[in-house]
């Protein structure tokens, strides 16, 4: 552990350096999903379709209400990465305890609103009246771990920020043993239903959460954590705040889309919404695999602009591309090709309802799953941009070009042609126009810290 937190990331080379930064946080992203898929999968093979969709109504809803402080743990990221970069160590030491004070009190406030209005959120989202009750007690409990959750996330944030990306991967491996297990405990051998696999997540969130936060407390670096410390220092939260409400905001006004798209899958029936569920579960697994070198690429520009070498920014965003572009196509053509043994995984038996959800899975894949390393090329785009400390901007591109467009496709198209697969068209449209977008404003502004810093280099060498 020693090692990876003093290594060095440019030294050596570049590729080699971000790949052997990735592969941890993809593991451990693949490993936080699986505490989701776990959790479809048991109650799919012991309760059948409308267990499936009952969490799997819940998804979109859960994504709305906790991205906002998911966002904020990628402000206090890039706030670590560039004082860590600096090699401010006091800076460093007062932004982590701001982070963890703002997980803790983020992460209560969201537990409060999730249990409490759970119910009215489910019912406005149309919610298949079969399964709202399964929803709502699946969303209750869920949102009881929550607070535990936003801990790890920042805990893992500020780690990554430093280099490390083992050391949550191995933490959050042991919750993931711990969350199998229960899942199967309590819904195979106590008979138990969408509570069941809702216990096992709230607690492996807080495995996870104890184990990073305990990490923290016992280094002996920079950034160790001292829980009497905890506080909102002005300087650090105004600089995660800078980066971290707008990409909250970002993805929050995102999930609104996918709430409104969820809600128009709703209205499809229980069938279909197993179905999307089920696909939507497969391509999460291709997600987390190319925004983990979104993550990377906002790392390594964080750390290069505090140590003020904004020429090694065209080079990380080169590599970075093109690294995601690989995986995202490898792993959305094999998700494609391997699409019906992957989506029988979250049925029991062989009956029609589930021959039927898994045609309807298809062809989400088809339209959302194949060209999903247009995704990736758009988030890496925007952790280079909030790398290089902007977010606001691209935060209205994404509303505007994803949101904004997915909501007005919606009450136009596909009013006027009432299918999945025009419903579905409207994601890959939306990555290309925001993706475009994007990289204009990368351009510009690498370009201009690139131009700052040698204008400012000649000037101490004239």
């Amino acid at each position: 552990m020693e090692a990876v937190r003093k290594r060095d990331l440019f030294d050596g080379s570049l590729l080699k350096n971000i790949i052997f930064f990735t592969l941890p946080i993809i593991a451990t992203s693949m490993l936080q999903l699986l505490f989701n898929t776990a959790d479809l999968v048991v109650v799919g093979k012991f309760r059948g379709p409308d267990a499936v969709a009952a969490v799997g109504s819940t998804s979109a809803l859960i994504n709305l209400i906790v991205n906002l402080l998911v966002g904020l743990s990628v402000g206090a990221s890039v706030t670590v990465a560039q004082n860590y970069g600096a090699k401010d160590d006091g800076a460093v030491s007062r932004s982590v305890h701001t982070a963890i004070a703002i997980a803790l009190a983020g992460g209560i406030l969201a537990g409060i609103v999730g249990v409490f209005f759970s119910p009215t959120f489910l019912r406005w989202m149309k919610t298949d009246p079969a399964v709202i009750d399964a929803s709502s007690l699946y969303m209750r409990i869920y949102f009881i771990g929550v607070p535990a959750s936003m801990l790890y996330n920042f805990g893992a944030s500020i780690l990554r920020a430093v280099g490390n990306t083992k050391t949550p991967l191995i933490y959050l491996s042991t919750a993931g043993v711990i969350n199998v297990f229960l899942n199967l405990f309590l819904v195979a051998v106590c008979g138990m239903g969408v509570e069941g696999v809702a216990i096992a997540t709230a607690v492996s969130q807080t495995v996870s959460a104890i184990l990073v936060i305990n990490y923290l407390a016992k280094s002996r670096e920079s950034y160790r954590l001292d829980l009497r410390k905890l506080a909102f220092h002005k300087d650090e939260t105004l600089r995660i705040l800078k980066i971290g409400v707008p990409a909250g905001l970002q993805s929050s006004l995102f999930a609104i889309s996918n709430v409104l798209i969820q809600s128009s899958v709703n209205s499809f029936g229980k069938i279909v919404v197993a179905g999307n569920t089920a696909a939507g579960t497969i391509e999460g697994f291709v997600y987390v695999l190319m925004n983990s070198f979104s993550n990377a690429a906002m790392t390594f520009v964080g750390q290069t602009v505090g140590a003020k070498r904004p020429d090694r920014i065209p080079a990380i965003a080169t590599r970075c591309l093109l690294l995601v572009f690989g995986a995202g196509l490898i792993g959305g053509v094999s998700a494609y090709l391997f699409r019906m043994p992957l989506l029988s995984l979250f049925s029991s038996g062989e009956n029609v309802d589930a021959a039927e959800a898994a045609t309807y899975g298809a062809l989400r894949m088809l339209f959302i799953g194949l060209p999903y390393f247009l995704c990736g090329l758009m988030d890496v785009l925007t952790g280079l941009l909030r790398g290089m400390g902007s977010s606001t901007v691209p935060m209205i591109i994404t509303v505007v070009g994803v949101c904004v467009f997915r909501v007005a496709w919606i009450y136009t198209v596909f009013a006027a042609y009432r299918e999945l697969s025009v419903l579905y068209l409207s994601y890959p449209v939306s990555w290309i126009l925001t993706g475009t977008a994007q990289a204009i404003l990368y351009l510009v502004i690498s370009r201009r810290l690139i131009g700052r810093a040698r204008k400012k280099e000649a000037l101490l060498q004239a």
